[in-house]
Protein backbone atom coordinates (compact mmCIF):
# COMPACT_ATOMS: atom_id res chain seq x y z
CA UNK A 1 0.00 0.00 0.00
CA UNK A 2 1.31 3.47 -0.86
CA UNK A 3 2.22 5.72 2.03
CA UNK A 4 -0.21 8.67 2.24
CA UNK A 5 -1.26 11.16 4.85
CA UNK A 6 -3.79 8.59 5.97
CA UNK A 7 -1.13 5.83 6.12
CA UNK A 8 2.18 7.51 7.11
CA UNK A 9 5.40 6.10 8.46
CA UNK A 10 6.18 7.17 12.00
CA UNK A 11 9.68 8.26 13.00
CA UNK A 12 10.88 8.69 16.59
CA UNK A 13 11.72 12.36 17.22
CA UNK A 14 11.78 14.94 19.96
CA UNK A 15 9.30 17.76 20.55
CA UNK A 16 10.32 20.14 23.29
CA UNK A 17 11.49 17.77 26.05
CA UNK A 18 9.31 14.85 25.05
CA UNK A 19 9.77 11.86 22.78
CA UNK A 20 7.15 11.86 20.03
CA UNK A 21 6.38 10.09 16.77
CA UNK A 22 6.52 12.22 13.61
CA UNK A 23 4.65 11.27 10.44
CA UNK A 24 6.86 10.81 7.34
CA UNK A 25 6.50 9.49 3.83
CA UNK A 26 8.18 6.38 2.47
CA UNK A 27 11.43 8.33 2.05
CA UNK A 28 11.37 9.49 5.69
CA UNK A 29 10.48 13.02 4.72
CA UNK A 30 8.14 14.86 7.08
CA UNK A 31 4.55 15.15 5.92
CA UNK A 32 4.25 18.92 5.89
CA UNK A 33 1.11 21.01 5.82
CA UNK A 34 1.50 24.79 5.94
CA UNK A 35 4.94 24.42 7.51
CA UNK A 36 3.73 22.08 10.25
CA UNK A 37 4.35 18.39 10.83
CA UNK A 38 2.07 15.76 12.29
CA UNK A 39 3.07 14.22 15.62
CA UNK A 40 1.60 11.98 18.27
CA UNK A 41 2.94 11.03 21.66
CA UNK A 42 1.99 7.35 21.47
CA UNK A 43 1.50 5.29 18.33
CA UNK A 44 -1.65 3.68 19.65
CA UNK A 45 -3.28 6.95 20.67
CA UNK A 46 -5.93 8.54 18.42
CA UNK A 47 -4.85 12.12 19.11
CA UNK A 48 -2.53 13.77 16.59
CA UNK A 49 -1.12 17.30 16.59
CA UNK A 50 0.24 19.76 14.04
CA UNK A 51 3.31 21.63 15.27
CA UNK A 52 5.94 23.83 13.57
CA UNK A 53 8.56 21.70 11.85
CA UNK A 54 11.41 23.65 13.44
CA UNK A 55 10.22 22.58 16.89
CA UNK A 56 10.61 18.87 16.12
CA UNK A 57 14.26 17.73 16.40
CA UNK A 58 16.27 14.52 16.33
CA UNK A 59 16.91 12.53 19.47
CA UNK A 60 20.37 12.07 20.92
CA UNK A 61 22.50 9.29 19.30
CA UNK A 62 21.64 6.99 22.21
CA UNK A 63 17.92 7.64 21.68
CA UNK A 64 17.65 9.95 24.65
CA UNK A 65 16.28 13.44 25.01
CA UNK A 66 18.46 16.38 24.10
CA UNK A 67 17.65 19.04 26.71
CA UNK A 68 16.07 21.96 24.93
CA UNK A 69 16.84 25.55 25.73
CA UNK A 70 13.59 27.09 26.71
CA UNK A 71 12.74 30.44 25.25
CA UNK A 72 13.09 33.21 27.82
CA UNK A 73 9.98 33.65 29.81
CA UNK A 74 7.84 36.54 28.73
CA UNK A 75 8.00 39.35 31.24
CA UNK A 76 4.84 39.69 33.19
CA UNK A 77 2.86 42.69 32.21
CA UNK A 78 2.43 45.26 34.88
CA UNK A 79 -1.18 45.58 35.96
CA UNK A 80 -2.97 48.26 34.06
CA UNK A 81 -3.37 51.41 36.04
CA UNK A 82 -6.91 52.45 36.62
CA UNK A 83 -7.71 55.40 34.39
CA UNK A 84 -7.78 58.79 36.03
CA UNK A 85 -11.15 60.29 35.05
CA UNK A 86 -9.63 63.76 34.91
CA UNK A 87 -6.62 62.74 32.85
CA UNK A 88 -5.86 64.11 29.41
CA UNK A 89 -7.00 61.72 26.63
CA UNK A 90 -4.32 59.45 25.14
CA UNK A 91 -2.81 62.10 22.90
CA UNK A 92 0.57 63.52 23.80
CA UNK A 93 1.02 67.20 24.54
CA UNK A 94 3.51 67.35 21.69
CA UNK A 95 0.94 65.98 19.24
CA UNK A 96 -1.66 68.47 20.37
CA UNK A 97 0.87 71.30 20.16
CA UNK A 98 1.21 70.81 16.41
CA UNK A 99 -2.43 69.90 15.74
CA UNK A 100 -5.74 71.71 15.90
CA UNK A 101 -7.39 70.11 18.91
CA UNK A 102 -11.18 70.31 19.01
CA UNK A 103 -13.49 69.37 21.88
CA UNK A 104 -17.19 69.05 21.07
CA UNK A 105 -20.41 68.28 22.91
CA UNK A 106 -24.13 68.41 22.35
CA UNK A 107 -26.90 69.19 24.83
CA UNK A 108 -30.58 68.41 24.65
CA UNK A 109 -33.45 69.23 27.04
CA UNK A 110 -35.62 66.23 26.38
CA UNK A 111 -34.90 63.79 23.60
CA UNK A 112 -35.97 65.22 21.24
CA UNK A 113 -36.17 68.72 22.67
CA UNK A 114 -34.45 72.10 22.56
CA UNK A 115 -30.85 71.33 21.59
CA UNK A 116 -27.54 73.14 21.41
CA UNK A 117 -23.91 72.53 20.65
CA UNK A 118 -20.60 73.55 22.17
CA UNK A 119 -17.04 73.36 20.90
CA UNK A 120 -13.58 74.49 21.91
CA UNK A 121 -10.88 74.76 19.22
CA UNK A 122 -7.20 75.18 20.13
CA UNK A 123 -4.13 75.70 17.97
CA UNK A 124 -0.74 77.08 19.01
CA UNK A 125 -2.01 79.22 21.86
CA UNK A 126 -5.09 80.45 20.01
CA UNK A 127 -8.57 79.30 20.88
CA UNK A 128 -12.11 79.63 19.59
CA UNK A 129 -15.38 78.83 21.34
CA UNK A 130 -18.68 77.90 19.71
CA UNK A 131 -22.01 77.94 21.54
CA UNK A 132 -25.06 77.63 19.31
CA UNK A 133 -28.74 76.75 19.69
CA UNK A 134 -29.86 74.41 16.89
CA UNK A 135 -33.59 74.16 17.59
CA UNK A 136 -35.51 71.00 18.41
CA UNK A 137 -33.38 67.92 17.89
CA UNK A 138 -32.26 64.65 19.45
CA UNK A 139 -29.13 64.26 21.51
CA UNK A 140 -27.48 62.28 18.71
CA UNK A 141 -28.16 65.05 16.21
CA UNK A 142 -26.67 67.58 18.63
CA UNK A 143 -23.48 65.50 18.98
CA UNK A 144 -23.11 65.17 15.20
CA UNK A 145 -23.89 68.82 14.60
CA UNK A 146 -21.31 69.90 17.19
CA UNK A 147 -18.61 68.01 15.31
CA UNK A 148 -19.79 69.28 11.93
CA UNK A 149 -19.92 72.90 13.04
CA UNK A 150 -16.48 72.72 14.64
CA UNK A 151 -14.92 71.18 11.53
CA UNK A 152 -16.57 73.83 9.35
CA UNK A 153 -14.77 76.44 11.46
CA UNK A 154 -11.35 75.07 10.49
CA UNK A 155 -9.95 77.21 7.69
CA UNK A 156 -6.76 75.32 6.86
CA UNK A 157 -7.68 71.68 6.31
CA UNK A 158 -4.12 70.72 5.46
CA UNK A 159 -3.23 70.96 9.15
CA UNK A 160 -3.57 67.88 11.38
CA UNK A 161 -6.83 67.97 13.33
CA UNK A 162 -7.87 65.92 16.38
CA UNK A 163 -11.52 65.88 17.45
CA UNK A 164 -12.34 64.77 21.00
CA UNK A 165 -15.91 63.62 21.62
CA UNK A 166 -17.70 61.62 24.30
CA UNK A 167 -20.33 60.38 21.81
CA UNK A 168 -19.96 56.67 21.03
CA UNK A 169 -22.74 57.10 18.48
CA UNK A 170 -20.96 59.83 16.51
CA UNK A 171 -17.56 58.16 16.61
CA UNK A 172 -19.03 54.79 15.66
CA UNK A 173 -20.50 56.35 12.52
CA UNK A 174 -17.32 58.25 11.68
CA UNK A 175 -14.58 55.77 12.57
CA UNK A 176 -16.05 52.28 12.86
CA UNK A 177 -18.15 52.07 9.73
CA UNK A 178 -21.50 51.94 11.48
CA UNK A 179 -24.45 52.19 9.12
CA UNK A 180 -26.60 55.24 9.72
CA UNK A 181 -30.17 54.09 10.31
CA UNK A 182 -31.28 57.60 11.23
CA UNK A 183 -29.96 61.09 10.49
CA UNK A 184 -28.58 59.76 7.21
CA UNK A 185 -28.33 63.12 5.45
CA UNK A 186 -26.45 64.72 8.36
CA UNK A 187 -24.12 61.73 8.70
CA UNK A 188 -23.30 61.75 4.99
CA UNK A 189 -22.70 65.49 5.08
CA UNK A 190 -20.32 65.02 8.01
CA UNK A 191 -18.49 62.15 6.30
CA UNK A 192 -18.06 64.24 3.15
CA UNK A 193 -16.74 67.12 5.24
CA UNK A 194 -14.28 64.84 7.08
CA UNK A 195 -12.93 63.65 3.73
CA UNK A 196 -11.76 67.18 2.92
CA UNK A 197 -9.17 67.09 5.73
CA UNK A 198 -5.67 65.81 5.03
CA UNK A 199 -5.08 64.46 8.55
CA UNK A 200 -8.15 64.06 10.75
CA UNK A 201 -8.36 61.91 13.89
CA UNK A 202 -11.22 61.24 16.27
CA UNK A 203 -10.58 60.41 19.93
CA UNK A 204 -13.16 59.06 22.38
CA UNK A 205 -13.18 60.72 25.79
CA UNK A 206 -15.23 59.93 28.86
CA UNK A 207 -18.00 62.45 29.34
CA UNK A 208 -18.19 64.56 32.49
CA UNK A 209 -14.86 63.19 33.68
CA UNK A 210 -13.28 66.45 34.69
CA UNK A 211 -11.23 67.20 31.58
CA UNK A 212 -11.26 71.03 31.37
CA UNK A 213 -11.94 71.47 27.64
CA UNK A 214 -14.42 68.63 27.48
CA UNK A 215 -16.32 70.13 30.40
CA UNK A 216 -16.07 73.54 28.76
CA UNK A 217 -17.64 72.26 25.55
CA UNK A 218 -20.46 70.79 27.61
CA UNK A 219 -21.07 74.12 29.36
CA UNK A 220 -21.10 75.96 26.03
CA UNK A 221 -23.71 73.54 24.71
CA UNK A 222 -25.88 73.93 27.79
CA UNK A 223 -25.51 77.72 27.75
CA UNK A 224 -26.89 77.81 24.23
CA UNK A 225 -30.20 76.51 25.57
CA UNK A 226 -30.70 79.46 27.95
CA UNK A 227 -33.90 81.25 27.09
CA UNK A 228 -34.76 78.74 24.34
CA UNK A 229 -36.72 76.25 26.46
Amino acid sequence: MAITKDHPHWQRMQFKNNKVWMATDAHHRPLLEKGKVLIKYQLDQPHEYRVPQARVTALAPDGGIVPSVDAPARPKRAPKAKPNPAAQPAVSAETCARSICIYTDGACSGNPGPAGIGAVLRYKGKEKEISRYIGTATNNIAELEAIRTALEAVKNRDLPVIVFSDSSYALGLLTRGWKAKENQALVQKLRDLAATFRDLRFVKVKGHSGHPDNERADRLAVQSLNGKQ
